[in-house]
């Protein structure tokens, strides 16, 4: 019998309460970051995909997995914002340029016989580009005012208001801004074929192939970390300190 709550929960919510269910998710590219408010029935409606196979899934998917994840959600907002930094930004940091090289060398080598790498080349240079700038907006900006807020709950002290109005407008903008990364992959993802090397690969055509699956996948758990469990304690954190006011 189904539990409930898998029916009635949120993907996101999901996520939130078992990170093994990503796996899931990620297996039928059912979107838990950027779209997640969306019940599993609703979301495999969209896909044309039987949500029965997913349920069954979610079901023994903890289980059979020796594998733990922390319950992020129970994480204080400044500890989850130095987790995301030194995990999820310093991976992004680190396989960019990899990638840059990688992407080129096989565009350069194979783009005659297939040119859809050169055309994943092209979107992934765009996409390394917007992520560097969107991690130092997060890490210079967005991310010392909440640590902020947090020094000032514990002093007891109502929130400053910042140049910038209130937390919510720069949170609106990075997700924007996660949803433009997501559809750059989602391109890449289709180009490749799911990331499906063709029979003339070089070892390096398979190893880049593998490292963007592996960039995506980490690029979920990054803006899942941070649309559906840091922003809305943020902006929570925000509205209890200026009722202070």
């Amino acid at each position: 019998m189904v539990n409930p709550d898998l029916l009635n929960l949120s993907l996101k919510d999901i996520v939130t309460q078992d990170f093994h269910a990503a796996a899931v998710f990620e297996k039928y590219t059912l979107d838990f970051c950027c779209h997640g408010g969306k019940t599993i029935v609703e979301a495999c409606h969209e896909k044309g995909i039987e949500a029965a196979s997913v349920l069954g899934e979610l079901e023994t998917l903890g289980s059979n997995s020796g594998e733990l994840f922390p319950r992020f959600d129970n994480w204080g907002v400044d500890f989850l914002i130095d987790y995301i930094v030194k995990n999820q930004h310093a991976f992004v940091s680190k396989m960019i340029p990899v990638l840059l090289v990688h992407i080129q060398k096989i565009a350069s080598v194979h783009g005659a016989r297939h040119p859809e790498v050169v055309k994943i080349a092209a979107h992934f240079n765009t996409l390394a580009g917007d992520l560097q700038q969107h991690m130092r907006k997060e890490e210079l900006v967005l991310f010392p005012f909440i640590k902020g807020l947090t020094q000032a709950k514990l002093a007891g002290q109502p929130a400053v208001r910042p140049p910038f109005g209130t937390v919510g407008n720069p949170i609106r903008m990075m997700e924007a801004e996660h949803q433009a990364a997501g559809d750059e992959m989602g391109v890449i993802r289709s180009l490749s074929n799911g990331y499906k090397v063709p029979d003339d690969a070089c070892t390096t055509y398979r190893v880049t192939y593998q490292e963007l699956r592996d960039f995506e996948l980490d690029l979920h758990q990054h803006v899942h970390l941070e649309n559906n469990i840091l922003f809305p304690k943020a902006i929570l954190l925000e509205s209890e300190l200026l009722s202070m006011n």
